[in-house]
């Protein structure tokens, strides 16, 4: 992983994200990392889900689940729930959920 800031943190058991989500992003993907204007890092993610009746945050689960190789039921909304800015706890080994997220931020970029 390289020496750039990420927005993941390790915790005892799960790893945390922060995620800046773009709801009716017109297709589902991560679109890699971004320093917001206060040096905060964040996950870029785009959904095709409208922000109505927590759909985009159900999309957003369930790309962050697909691509981690988890169950939906190991991601916790823990800030955001009605913003474009949010953390989610994602439950399992820490080291293996951020190689995991990087492999795909690099294949995303391939892809741009």
């Amino acid at each position: 992983m390289g020496g750039a800031a990420r927005p993941w943190k390790s915790l005892a058991g799960a790893l945390s994200v922060r995620v800046r989500a773009t709801p009716k992003g017109g297709r589902d993907a991560i679109d890699g990392v971004a320093e917001l204007g206060d040096g905060e890092c964040v996950l870029k993610i785009r959904v095709r889900a409208a922000p109505t009746d927590g759909a985009a945050n159900e999309g957003l689960v369930r790309l962050l689940a697909k691509t981690l190789g988890v169950a939906p039921s190991a991601l916790t909304l823990l800030q955001g729930a009605a913003g474009r800015l949010k953390t989610f706890r994602i439950e399992g080994d820490p080291v293996t959920l951020a190689a995991t997220l990087e492999r795909a931020i690099e294949q995303g970029a391939k892809q741009k």
